[in-house]
């Protein structure tokens, strides 16, 4: 169920209808372009949608399905049911080309069941019957024309009208030679046809001199056209004999639409064939134009996309050589109701027309640009409200007819709707605008419906909590260039920026003034407070980005350290090593002295039990430096991490000074520098660039001109490293098409793309080898198994490519 009635008009659908219309070959394909429309069938349109992803791959494939010679001949085949009735001559020909297209069709998706199932089973059952293209190729040339052969009377026909005609020209020849000789006719000229007969033009003056008949002359009476008797005769049998030419002809195409009509109804179920796979070849071609793909489908309510783009704007940013801004949006049983804040031209409808769009594509069995491990759920009932409704005729204004459509709404939704409404409350006075909107945003939550909306009005993006399932969503500004981004981030409300794009368009500072001054203070204090989150926002996520950076260079320096620790600690046992073997070289070398000398001793008649307790000891000595294990001394690195698990990170107390307008400051814990433009009670108005932001002065430090410049300077350098992982995290491709490369080449690529994945943290990448041999996907597999920073690899489900792509997770 969708509403209102002008639906596909409100999303764009109707710009896709006509692109699809565009792609199609014939007009069966046409037909069931016309005849799309929504479904909420889970079995449809996931059937739908594996019939487009198969007939995209065959395409991208090049694998040589038949697009031409499409032609449409049922009306025809349903003209010819009548006994005596047969195919036009020219239609006859059409009849030949599509059937062989058919009988083409249905023998590549016989031999490719198995890569392509669902298409296979529109073919099922379909057979033309061979006999048919035989008798048509018995009948009919190359050129479409009835054979000689086609009957033993036509050939016999024909070769008397040959002969005839063959004779008709010997004679004319012979009388036109005689015409020229005798000066009656110029020497130039040739035989002619007039009313279908063959004559001789003649000067007018000597038109009697040939007996004939005259058929015509020329415009001036000079010259006049004569069918000679001898000829008359002749022309006069050629002409019966075409007649029973034709007479034949017609005979055969009786005989053949006879033979034919046991087989209509088979034949029309074949065309019908045709028409739909021209249909899901156009749904392809579109799918390759817009990079689409199919999604992860569910039979629930839900949506989780991620690089959503929006088809038509794609098309139009393409054809200019500009980029588009992804989508990344998430629907479920927690936030349902997504609230989206912001400036004004800051992409807020492009983005509520993003989701509309692709989940009706979706739902029309199309695919979808986006990410294509993104989540689509189903939805039963589709309801938007965008744009002006007044309608003259009804006596409605432009807000009454939203009131008749939240009407509608709120009668109809349940859990199973997705509604769209753009800036949601306006239209009327604000106050009251306000909390009818909000009023009937709350009882649509409470039915549990899905929807996104649109919306300027604070009331709106204060109902969001952490579990009441709606969810604020803002589209992002470039404050210092003051221009919109035209990006979403969900989970915090946006600020419309009206002072702020008032001043840089020009306005004066008394006029500016003035509006702050008629302003509601409570809602330029929240407009304030949002800004200061996203710059507190933004501070908090390079702080995170440095941290990061500096944990990593920690833990290489950590892991350089403990392999640097470990080569020590092999070095200082091979060294002690060393000096106990040579400690047992001097002990031994010691012990051959002492035995000499003992051998003086005993010589000498000296006491032997003082010499045996000499040598006792010697040997003891030896043995104990032997048998003496290596000490080792605490490890270095271990003593380090007691440091710092003992150490107390103490905080200088830092003096307050006291502030002044015209100072330049810094907020607690960030690196902007801005001036003191007013001080009111506990808070201080400070410039940033073209920003004003009410802050507390307990915030705020004093610096000088010094410490700006320092600062300014350690902000860049701080946030280089950051800033190229951020530009290289956004530039990053998770899938790789590496086809028609060498293996060589291929394994390069590769390991450069593993590389960037596994700095960017990416925990899943796709590599498009393609099918081929099988060699190229065998060599990636090898070097996968072989990479230590790989955790497991396989082929991709045959839906999404099969053993044509290998999924890494790392």
């Amino acid at each position: 169920m969708i509403y209102p009635p002008q639906f596909e008009e409100k999303i764009g659908f109707l710009k896709i209808r006509e692109l699809l219309n565009q792609n199609c070959i014939s007009d069966m394909g046409r037909e069931w372009v016309n005849k799309l429309s929504f479904s909420s069938s889970f079995s449809s349109i996931n059937l739908w949608l594996n019939q487009t992803e198969e007939m995209q791959q065959i395409l991208l494939g090049d694998l040589g399905i038949p697009t031409q010679n499409y032609f449409d001949l049922r009306p025809d085949l349903f003209q010819i049911r009548l006994a005596g009735s047969f195919l036009r001559t020219e239609r006859f020909f059409d009849l030949k080309s599509s059937l062989k297209v058919i009988n083409a069709m249905l023998l590549f998706f016989d031999s490719r069941q198995k890569d392509f199932p669902n298409l296979y089973n529109l073919s099922s059952g379909l057979e033309i019957d061979p006999q048919i293209i035989k008798q048509i190729d018995f009948i009919l040339d190359e050129k479409g024309e009835i054979r000689d052969s086609a009957s033993e009377k036509l050939f016999s026909i024909r070769s008397e009208i040959k002969s005839s005609q063959r004779q008709s020209e010997r004679s004319i020849n012979e009388s036109l030679r005689v015409a020229k000789k005798a000066g009656w006719t110029n020497e130039n000229v040739e035989a002619t046809m007039r009313n279908g007969r063959l004559v001789i033009p003649l000067s007018a003056a000597y038109k009697r001199q040939i007996r004939g008949v005259v058929h015509d002359e020329s415009a001036t009476g000079q010259t006049v056209y004569i069918e000679p008797d001898k000829v008359l005769h002749l022309n006069n049998k050629i002409n019966e004999l075409e007649a029973e030419e034709r007479r034949e002809i017609l005979r055969i195409l009786i005989a053949f639409a006879d033979f034919l009509r046991p087989s209509i109804d088979s034949l029309i179920e074949a065309y019908r064939f045709l028409g739909l796979i021209d249909f899901i070849i156009s749904k392809a071609r579109l799918a390759i134009l817009l990079q689409a793909v199919k999604p992860d489908l569910r039979d629930t309510a839900e949506i989780e996309w991620y690089q959503a783009r929006h088809p038509l704007l794609y098309l139009s940013h393409k054809s200019q050589g500009k980029s588009v801004e992804t989508l990344d949006i998430q629907l479920n049983n927690q936030q349902r109701i997504l609230i989206i804040s912001g400036p004004n031209a800051g992409g807020k409808s492009v983005a509520l027309k993003t989701i509309g769009l692709l989940q009706y594509m979706l739902q029309n069995g199309l695919l979808i640009p986006l990410k294509s491990t993104s989540i689509t759920g189903i939805f039963k009932r589709f309801f938007i409200d965008i744009g002006d409704e007044q309608s003259i005729e009804n006596d409605l204004s432009t807000y009454s007819s939203h009131l008749l459509n939240m009407h509608h709404f709120l009668a109809q939704a349940n859990s199973k709707t997705l509604f769209l409404i753009d800036e949601f409350g306006s239209g009327t006075e604000p106050i009251l605008g306000g909390a009818i909107a909000e009023a009937i945003l709350e009882e649509l939550n409470e039915k549990k419906a899905f929807g996104v909306i649109t919306t300027h009005y604070a009331n709106l993006k204060l109902l969001p909590t952490n579990d009441n399932g709606m969810v604020n969503g803002a589209m992002l500004f470039d404050t210092k260039k003051m221009m919109p981004l035209y990006k979403l981030v969900t989970g915090r409300p946006g600020s419309s920026f009206t002072i702020e794009i008032a001043r840089k368009i020009g306005f004066s500072k008394s006029l500016l003034q003035r509006i702050d001054e008629k302003a509601d203070r409570r809602q330029l204090d929240f407009d304030e407070q949002l800004q200061q989150l996203e710059v507190d926002k933004k501070a908090l996520e390079q702080k995170q980005k440095q941290i990061a950076l500096m944990d990593d260079h920690l833990a290489e320096t950590l892991e350089k350290y403990q392999n640097l620790y470990a080569t020590l600690q092999k070095e200082k046992k091979t060294i002690l090593a060393d000096a106990n073997k040579e400690s047992k070289a001097i002990l031994k070398q010691s012990n051959r002295l002492i035995e000499k000398t003992i051998k003086e001793i005993r010589e000498h008649d000296a006491e032997k039990q003082k010499t045996l307790e000499i040598r006792k000891n010697i040997q003891q000595e030896i043995v104990r430096l032997e048998q003496e294990p290596a000490v080792e001394k605490p490890t270095r690195h271990k003593t380090i991490e007691k440091q710092i698990a003992n150490k107390k990170v103490e905080k200088k107390p830092q003096k307050r000074t006291s502030l002044k307008v015209g100072d330049l400051v810094v907020v607690d814990g960030q690196n902007t520098v801005g001036s003191i433009a007013l001080i009111k009670g506990k808070k201080a108005k400070v410039d940033f660039d073209t920003m004003q932001m009410f802050i507390e002065l307990h915030r705020l430090e004093k610096v000088s001109k010094t410490q700006e410049r320092k600062l300014k300077k350690a902000s860049v350098k701080s946030s280089t490293i950051a800033q190229e992982i951020s530009e290289k995290s956004a530039d990053f491709n998770p899938n790789i098409d590496v086809r028609g490369m060498r293996a060589e080449e291929a394994l390069i690529q590769i390991q450069r793309f593993l590389d960037d994945a596994l700095l960017l943290g990416a925990h899943q990448v796709h590599i498009l080898h393609g099918k081929g041999t099988g060699a190229l996907r065998q060599a990636i597999q090898e070097y996968l198994r072989a990479n230590r920073a790989v955790d497991r690899y396989y082929d991709e489900h045959i839906e999404r490519g099969g053993h044509g792509i290998t999924v890494v997770e790392l």
